[in-house]
Formats: C-alpha cells, structure tokens, sequence
C-alpha cells in the first residue's frame, strides 16, 4: 500500500527538477536580449539579472554592441543608473549609441590597462545599487577572480556582461551563461552566436543574428543608392566591382578620424 503523502511529495518534487535534455527555466531575473532568435534559447527567454553572461570573441570589439544595446538601454531605462564600460578597447561613439536608444550620459567608461586595477573596478561597480549594467573587457582573469565578480552580481542583481578572447572557450568558467561571437564566413551581413553554456541541452547549430539593425541596413542602403544616382547625373557610374572598391577606402578613411565602439561601417553612416 503507497503512502499518499510520499506519492505528492515525489509528484511535486519531479515538477522542480530540472532535466538535462530540456531548456531550463530562469532561476532569476531576465532581461530580454531585444532579438527574438536568441531569447528562444535562452533559459527565462533573456540575458540573466544578478549571474555572468560571458562573451567570447576573436577581436575584443567585434559586435558587442549589436548584441548588448537593446537590453543595455533597457536597464538604463528600468533602473536609471549607468552603464559601466571597464577596458573597453575603443572610445564609445556617443551619436550612435544614443540613435540606438542608450542616452550618452548612461555610460560610465573606466579606463585602464592593468588587469587589477580593472577587476577591482568591475567588482566596485557591481557593488553600486545605481548601476544599471556593468560590460568589462578581462582577457587575462583567472577562474577565482572571475567567481568573486558572479558572487558579486548574485549579490547586487546586476547585469553582468565579461568579454575575454575566443581562446579560453575550452576552459573552466563560472559564467551562467557563455557565447561565442563570431562573424559568418558565408554571410557578412550576419554573425554567429554558439552557445556554449547554458541551462539546457548543447545546440547544435549557431542563432543567427543580422550584423546590423534595420535602421542601419536602411541608413547605409540609402547612402549607397544616393551615390549612385548622383553618379549617374554626372555621368560616372563605375561597375559595380570598381564601386564596391571605393566604398571601401571610404569607410577606412572615415574610420581614420578616431576610433568608436560601433563597428566601422557604422561611422559612415
């Protein structure tokens, strides 16, 4: 004969566990990433509140801020503090960012070389209740240094975004959630996300994400087009081939006058 009260225990005790081969629920806060492929396999369906979100990339800069800046100028919106940049590798391009939605005067941007001095002020930022976001450039923390910033974010319920090099994929990390960026070999116009930890089972193929946003892709469309027909007015149209290469000593031209945290084509635009 079953005891009752042990076969509602086991019943209620199965409905928490959580199974390897399912996408787990959010033990925590999310906040959505604004890209509706990425927050389907996201555990909560969002960049997670209070815990590491670790991004790994071949070049410190490349597409962070295509990825960040929905759910960055949401937390700014929500809490009304700064975004904190520790190590950012380029000066942010104030016009843009704010065009994107992420005012200029949310970002708190600390710079330094020193890998100390740059941990120390990640870990200072995510003890302010002000701050809305912290988004930290740490190629060389160790494991231990890494696990007092997750500890830290758990404590203060901040967003926590670290970017390290692509190189430390295969080692220990004690991020909640860890994201390979790349740029698709076949595709420029897109980027490559593989998820390689989360609360779920592995994913096989990489979200697929466009490089630009939409008011980008029509900013940069429509200057393309607005060349062309003035061209065409003058009379020198160059093939399409010879066109492309102007375009390009244009952008790296422009790119000369400074460097910013958006990619290049951006400043163009």
């Amino acid at each position: 004969m079953g005891l009752p009260f042990l076969d509602s225990f086991s019943a209620a005790a199965g409905r928490g566990v959580w199974h390897a081969d399912e996408l787990g629920l959010a033990d925590a806060q999310v906040t959505a990433t604004g890209h509706a492929a990425l927050d389907a396999q996201l555990p909560g369906g969002g960049w997670p509140v209070g815990a590491m979100t670790e991004l790994l990339q071949a070049s410190p800069e490349a597409h962070v801020w295509r990825l960040l800046l929905p759910a960055l100028a949401q937390a700014v919106e929500v809490r009304g503090g700064p975004v904190v940049l520790i190590g950012a590798p380029y000066e942010p391009c104030g016009p843009s960012l704010a065009a994107q939605g992420l005012p200029v005067e949310a970002l708190m941007w600390v710079r330094s070389d020193a890998a100390p001095a740059r941990l120390w002020a990640c870990e200072q930022a995510l003890r302010c209740a002000d701050v809305a976001a912290v988004v930290a450039w740490l190629p060389q923390a160790r494991v231990a240094e890494l696990r007092r910033l997750q500890l830290a974010a758990a404590q203060h319920e901040v967003l926590l975004f670290v970017c390290r090099p692509r190189s430390v994929a295969q080692s220990a990390s004690p991020a909640r959630l860890r994201i390979q960026v790349e740029r698709c070999e076949s595709d420029s116009a897109q980027i490559e996300l593989h998820i390689l930890k989360r609360r779920g089972p592995p994913l096989a193929s990489p979200v697929m994400l466009p490089a630009r946003n939409e008011r980008m892709a029509a900013l940069l469309a429509a200057a393309r087009l607005r060349r062309r027909l003035r061209l065409q007015q003058l009379g020198t149209v160059p093939p399409a081939g010879e066109a492309a290469s102007q375009a390009t000593v244009v952008r790296i031209n422009a790119w000369k006058g400074g460097p910013n945290a958006l990619d290049r084509i951006a400043v163009v635009a």
